[in-house]
């Protein structure tokens, strides 16, 4: 055969097999009267060798120590290809990345997608300073590309990085909120933290609701995060958990505090105080947790706190029944002062 009639059987160029006989990895056997090379159907069968090879990514050089080398040995060459291959596909799939940001910050112009481009840097420098700066300029020089904000804050270790990107986040609107969402799922403890820290500081509805799911989440720090966050807003959902937060010793000073910000509601505050007493009378917790509840009782407003740290004043635990004593002292000293009841 002809190298005409080998580049049609092949699919390899005439002049890419010109390439590969100078290489020394094919070789005519003989030539016709008019000079031209020829080739044998074994030539050809080694060109499918060849290309077969070259598809694994293998150089030519490898190629034809796969070939003529009896002691070539395919499991170490592989090894380090499949290393090859995975750190291209990550350069490339952080390149994907990259490119999805400039392209969902709508850049205007060039100069918008090169101040997009340092903004992704900055936000990924080694400096925490400089990443700090980054998250408090994004949204005023914009465009803001959520994705990447979200993706730095649910990474960001830092606490002063942390606050200024969950700021930026609840500055950018709902685009982030969907992606924050999905952050407490993560199978990692400290992403599913970041994601609900983020979302207790996006004001607005959207957020309460994605909020209130969150007490249902299996993670405590989530669930604790997320009922802080509705007290504060004034969601009686998170009453339940409050409460287990004080009996679990988990955040319970700022727990007691939000459910004296819930039962500033008088609809509110019986309830609450129903919820700790309830608790008290379990008679399955420690008494250290018994000197909580009845310390968290201390803000909460209404007859029914009244009567339960009257009835606590006298409880077997000499601990809690001096708390309540002393709560109640205080309660009926401030009434004493209070226009209409001073003697």
């Amino acid at each position: 055969m002809l190298i005409g009639d080998v580049a049609k059987r092949s699919g390899v160029s005439a002049r890419m097999l010109r390439h590969y006989e100078a290489l020394g990895l094919v070789r005519p056997t003989g030539r016709t009267g008019s000079g031209y090379r020829e080739y044998s159907s074994e030539t050809v069968r080694r060109i499918f060798h060849i290309e077969s090879l070259r598809s694994l990514g293998l150089s030519l050089r490898d190629v034809r120590r796969a070939l003529d080398d009896p002691g070539f040995t395919p499991a170490e060459l592989v090894d380090d290809l499949i290393r090859q291959t995975r750190d291209r596909i990550a350069a490339e799939t952080e390149l994907l990345r990259r490119l999805h940001r400039i392209d969902a910050a709508e850049p205007a112009g060039w100069q918008d997608v090169l101040q997009t481009v340092a903004l992704l840097q900055a936000l990924g420098s080694k400096s925490a300073g400089a990443r700090q700066r980054a998250a408090l300029s994004a949204v005023e020089e914009g465009p803001v590309p959520v994705e990447a904000l979200v993706e730095a804050v649910l990474s960001e270790s830092d606490p002063n990085v942390a606050g200024a990107l969950r700021w930026a986040l609840a500055q950018s609107g709902e685009d982030g909120l969907a992606l924050l969402a999905e952050g407490l799922g993560s199978p990692a403890a400290e992403v599913r933290g970041r994601a609900v820290q983020s979302i207790a500081e996006i004001p607005n509805d959207e957020a309460t609701a994605v909020l209130r799911d969150a007490l249902r989440n299996p993670d405590i720090v989530v669930r604790g995060y997320a009922a802080l966050a509705l007290g504060a807003r004034g969601v009686a959902d998170a009453v339940p958990t409050l409460i287990d937060m004080i009996v679990e010793e988990r955040n319970d000073a700022d727990a007691a505090d939000a459910l004296s910000t819930l039962a500033g509601d008088p609809a509110l505050a019986d309830e609450i105080a129903a919820g700790l007493v309830d608790c008290l009378a379990g008679g399955t917790m420690g008494p250290s947790a018994r000197r909580r509840l009845t310390q968290a009782l201390a803000d909460i407003p209404g007859s029914t706190t009244t009567r339960a740290l009257a009835d606590l004043s006298h409880d077997e635990d000499r601990g809690v029944a001096l708390t309540a004593a002393y709560i109640l002292k205080l309660r009926n000293a401030g009434t004493a002062a209070l226009p209409g009841h001073q003697r």
